[in-house]
């Protein structure tokens, strides 16, 4: 069911404090995208305590048709603003002796499955009252009011939806409740038509039974209630109209006596068809005095002013009830009993000191901190060690207090809180001890009560407390009442916990030094507590504990997902502590004990930079970090209105000098001037994109010098030089990849670890890339690149013959850069030597080199083109200066190559053209980045069978992988969930993939190239382009599977069609398929032996 839009949500509270602290909850939920955008957000004081929820109720309406009115330009209050408005009113009730901040904002074990925003934020009461009420109950309501208490929470079945046919007046939601239960509670008694007859409050089960409905349960009242437009204009009246006018500010501002009203057994009872009016005025009113006759007359008015207005009832069979009494043992079992739930947005040092069955909720536990089963600890920092024995629920304790509370002698079901209270300017920390099983509201005297779950008697008896110490004359010896817990020594100030529940608890002190402090209940803690520092307090851990866990995932190269985290930070403008923790760990001082810090990287004479293994793993995850920082900035320009698109250069030139101090390896100076510079790009949200962008290019940067550490696996042999003018030639076929594409891209090829089954093909009989070398007697770098393959009468050429020429090596669009790239690499020049370009190749090849490189390949095939033919060339090289290599030794030449570049790439493409046949290749999450291939054997006859189906279709599309590498890498480094899951399932199916080929079985393999298109398209949204999708639709009867090649986009279509030889058929179905374009259809031959070096001539 569709979501409902609020045009107003009031949530009322009874303390003026709670206003302003309330009102910033509501507006952090909006931002968050759990409340409408569009909502206006009031928080509204009751007049007075205790207003009761109709009086708050009639209060709330007031005040949101003034706000209304004043927006639409009325300068009184008008009916009118209530035709087209959908209003909520949440009564946040009375204080709630668990959470110091109201039932509405007590914390439940559980964490925001998804905002609209994806915003990390907790879970409410109220917010799961909001969720059902928008999503499920509301939806296809009129205009009109909606009331709903948040001292209790619901929930109904998904499939429960209510009907408004011919609806009119007012109508109540009830859940369904047990005889036994309901005679503590009300319930509505209906008749056949659903109209209400009466409302029995806590009657004789005969009473109740009346109202049983078909499902043998009956309807508690318990649920929202709404007024439509007719009756919302009816309640508006009552703030002109004694006494009821006493239930607004309106009324207190005129002089007006306070009224309080019950929404249940005061406003709606007065609907009932059933109640006479001398029934209703008479009810539980005093019987004399001026309250009563205040209440009678309120009464009569409402009656009068809502005549004719139907109350009816909408029941929920299977719905569920909680409300939240003042027990502690039922609040603790609330909080531990689901096993569906679990720890919130904690941070847990040491995870295996907390059993399955105990709940941390939005706490910093630092040490051995020992949870036992059914134990709670919510909004505390501890330090162990400590031990939270079973039933127990400690409460806002911070770290100076993990000392004294390690030494208590807690034993099961004790509740320990701590509380910030303000006394005008005076602002404390007052402890308090409860017992779980205590009854808050019983006599001392009465059976059954007692204080820490021991009968108050041997309370007095233990520690010399006398009756009168708790409770002045006249007052009702309730436990909520009594005076026990010191928060004031006159002299010395607050009192901690070793001064005060901790002699309470049996721990060391006297009955005279408790006798000396100034004490207060339960009760007025709770009345005294500042709710904005409580809050702000919850909000402190929150974000301590979401850095700590930011820092634990990017230390720990988890596959945990910190962007919900990053946008609640900016939210709560908490941004800056979190940059400089990412700033942190980026250069390297968030290492863990027993690290070493970032180490400069070493150069030697050929100028190339030479990354350890160890230094490549710090890089990877200062990589990571600059990437989340880049996060954070978008975050932030988000949050202030936009700001353009993440996508773009990264090339300003006041970055630049940061850039080169991570190019050299200067990873905690670069971090440094990074930050510095960011500070000049935070006033505007355009500014804040664009630092982004610098910040990525960064973290490509650093992502770049992580992979060069794969540069170990390169070992290349110096032999003889062969003859002057000898041309050395290789050729190389395509490759297709099969599945598990993608996996091969650092950084998740070493973050995660990948697996790519692919083929090395000839296409149309053809190696469609190659490349030729030889050494020439000029001391200088001939340089040729072919368009359209070997013999092609297109060509680039590029001379070399000074270093300056060759300076623009590492920038992929500079005229013949790959074929500079290579001989920089193959370390046929060093552009850091001092000595010019013709003495070096003189001093250590006798002469200069001519290469040359070809592919009869379309530009972005998706055949992998460009990481085949650097190692054609390589190859090619290695072979004109006399030198030896292995295919394991050339794979990873390649892959430092491309880094060298800065066109980064995964390994797949080398290791599909370079080798020959069927394989996989693999590499493990680890730096430096190695691969391991594996050649696949198959059955006799399964690659004829292959070949004879396999085609490619050109589709006419040029793809562009850079753009799709970038935003893959960036949803990768944010491990979002779908990002992650996709890449399990994709390594995955490549795996099967291999088994497919090895058993020999074409529909497997089939099925593996349609995961392995799925895969990709939701690796990169946005890679099937639509003449794509019509050409794949129109071919899928004849395929058993089909994929475009490489990352999508366009280039090369992959078929695995179902009978052999269906070229010409293919050629049909497309040429009356409209729309398509330019395409071509071409064969595949099973290449064996990959690249292959030609005689010498």
């Amino acid at each position: 069911m569709s979501a409902f839009s609020w045009t107003v949500v009031v949530l009322t509270c009874q303390h003026k404090d709670s206003v302003y602290a309330f009102h910033r909850e509501l507006e952090l939920r909006q931002r968050g995208g759990s409340v409408c955008a569009g909502a206006m957000l009031l928080t509204v004081q009751d007049r007075q305590e205790p207003l009761g929820s109709g009086g708050a109720t009639l209060n709330a309406l007031l005040v949101a048709a003034e706000h209304l009115s004043a927006r639409a330009g009325h300068t009184v209050v008008t009916a009118d603003v209530l035709d087209e408005a959908h209003i909520l009113i949440l009564h946040t009730g009375r204080d709630f002796p668990w959470s110091s901040c109201s039932r509405a904002f007590s914390w439940l074990p559980a964490e925001n499955p998804a905002t609209a925003l994806g915003v990390e934020a907790p879970v409410c009461c109220v917010d799961v009252l909001i969720r059902c009420l928008t999503q499920q109950v509301c939806p296809g309501s009129p205009p009109g009011v909606w009331v709903c208490s948040t001292d209790m929470m619901f929930s109904i079945p998904e499939n429960f939806a209510l009907s408004w046919d011919g609806f009119s007046g007012v109508r109540a939601v009830a859940l369904p409740g047990d005889v036994s239960y309901a005679a503590d509670h009300g319930v509505y008694l209906s008749d056949r038509t659903g109209h209400i007859k009466d409302i029995i409050y806590k009657g004789s089960r005969e009473q109740v039974q009346q109202a049983l409905m078909h499902d043998g349960k009956v309807p508690l009242v318990s649920g929202p209630v709404f007024f439509g437009r007719s009756a919302a204009e009816k309640l508006l009246q009552t703030h002109v109209t004694p006494p009821l006018d006493g239930c607004t500010y309106l009324g207190l501002d005129s002089g007006a006596p306070p009224l309080r009203l019950s929404l249940f057994l005061d406003v709606l009872k007065c609907l009932c068809c059933d109640q006479s009016e001398d029934e209703l005025t008479g009810a539980d009113a005093p019987a004399s005095g001026p309250q009563g006759a205040t209440l009678r007359r309120g009464r009569k008015e409402l009656r009068r002013i809502l005549r004719g207005t139907p109350l009816t009832l909408a029941y929920v069979p299977g719905g569920r009830y909680d409300y939240m009494t003042l027990s502690g043992r039922r609040h603790v079992l609330r909080l531990t009993s689901d096993p569906a739930q679990g720890h919130a947005l904690s941070h847990i040092q040491v995870a295996g000191a907390v059993s399955g069955g105990g709940r941390v909720i939005n706490s910093v536990l630092e040490g051995m901190v020992t949870v036992a089963t059914g134990a709670v600890v919510q909004h505390c920092h501890l330090q162990g060690p400590l031990r939270v024995p079973s039933g127990c629920l400690l409460s806002g304790l911070d770290a100076a207090t993990s000392p004294d509370v390690g030494r208590l002698a807690l034993a099961d079901d004790v509740i320990v809180q701590g509380h910030r209270v303000e006394l005008g300017d005076l602002k404390l920390k007052v402890y308090t001890a409860m017992g779980g099983l205590d009854d808050l509201e019983l006599r001392c005297d009465d059976e059954g009560a007692s204080f820490l779950n021991v009968p108050w008697r041997v309370v007095f008896s233990r520690t010399g407390i006398q009756p009168q110490d708790l409770w002045a004359a006249g007052e009702g010896r309730s436990l909520l009442e009594a005076r026990l817990f010191p928060a004031l020594r006159p002299g010395e100030g607050g009192v901690g916990v070793a001064g005060g529940v901790a002699w309470l608890l049996g721990g060391a002190g006297c009955v005279r030094r408790w006798r000396e402090a100034w004490r207060l209940s339960l009760k007025e803690v709770l009345a005294l507590t500042h709710q904005e520092a409580e809050l702000r307090w919850r909000e402190t851990l929150l974000f301590l504990a979401g850095r700590k866990r930011t820092r634990d995932a990017l230390m720990g190269r988890s596959d945990v997902c910190v962007l919900p985290s990053f946008r609640a930070a900016v939210a709560a403008g908490q941004q800056g502590a979190l940059l400089d923790l990412l700033d942190a760990i980026a250069a390297g001082s968030g290492a863990e004990q027993g690290e070493e810090p970032h180490r400069k990287q070493s150069h030697d004479d050929d100028g190339d930079v030479h990354v350890s293994a160890s230094e490549g793993a710090r890089m990877g995850v200062s990589a990571r970090c600059l990437s989340c920082i880049a996060d954070v900035l978008t975050c932030w320009a988000e949050a202030e209105g936009g700001g353009g698109l993440r996508s773009g250069p990264s090339a300003n030139e006041n970055w630049s000098a940061t850039y080169s101090l991570l190019e050299k390896g200067d990873v905690k100076g670069g971090v440094k001037a990074l930050a510095e510079q960011r500070a000049h790009w935070l006033s505007r949200p355009d500014l804040l994109v664009r630092a982004a962008r610098h910040y990525e290019g960064a973290a490509q940067v650093l992502l770049r010098r992580a992979v060069m550490s794969s540069q170990k696996f390169v070992d290349i042999g110096q032999g003889e030089l062969p003859p002057l003018e000898q041309w050395h030639e290789v050729e190389c076929p395509a490759r297709i990849d099969l599945a598990g594409g993608w996996s091969d891209t650092p950084p998740l090829a070493f973050e995660h670890g990948g697996c790519v089954t692919n083929v090395a093909v000839k296409i149309d009989g053809r190696r469609p890339i190659g490349a030729r070398a030889r050494r020439i007697k000029e001391p200088r770098l001939l340089l040729v690149s072919h368009s359209g393959g070997r013999d092609s009468a297109i060509a680039t050429e590029t001379v070399c013959e000074t270093m300056d020429h060759l300076k623009d090596y590492c920038q992929p669009s500079a005229p013949g850069a790959l074929l500079k790239a290579v001989c920089v690499c193959a370390d046929v020049v060093s552009p850091s030597s001092q000595d010019p370009l013709g003495r070096q190749l003189t001093a250590c090849w006798g002469g200069g080199l001519e290469l040359h490189g070809w592919s009869a390949l379309p530009t972005g095939s998706g055949l992998g083109t460009s990481s085949i033919l650097a190692g054609a060339l390589l190859a090619a090289v290695y072979a004109a200066t006399g030198r030896s290599y292995t295919g394991d030794a050339l794979i990873h030449a390649v892959l430092h190559l491309e880094q060298v570049l800065t066109t980064g790439g995964g390994w797949q493409d080398q290791v599909g053209g370079l080798e020959g046949g069927l394989k996989v290749g693999r590499s493990q999450a680890r730096l430096p980045l190695r691969v391991h291939v594996e050649r696949l054997r198959p059955p006799d006859g399964f690659v004829e069978a292959l070949e004879q189906r396999l085609l490619l279709v050109y589709t006419g599309k040029t793809r562009l992988a850079r753009n799709l590498l970038q935003d893959v890498v960036r949803s990768w480094y944010s491990r979002l969930p779908a990002m992650v899951r996709n890449l399990q399932e994709l390594v995955s199916n490549s795996e099967d993939c291999a088994r497919a080929c090895l058993d020999g079985c074409l529909s497997s393999l089939g099925r593996c190239l349609d995961r392995s298109w799925r895969h990709k398209k939701r690796m990169a949204p946005g890679c099937e382009p639509a003449s794509v999708r019509v050409m794949m639709e129109a071919l899928r009867p004849l395929v058993l599977g089909q994929s475009l090649a490489g990352a999508g986009g366009g280039g090369f279509l992959c078929l695995l069609t179902r009978r052999p030889a269906q070229k010409d058929a293919v050629l049909r179905v497309l040429a009356r398929t409209p729309g398509l374009g330019d395409f071509s259809v071409h064969t595949v031959q099973l290449d064996i032996d990959g690249l292959t070096v030609l005689q010498p001539v």
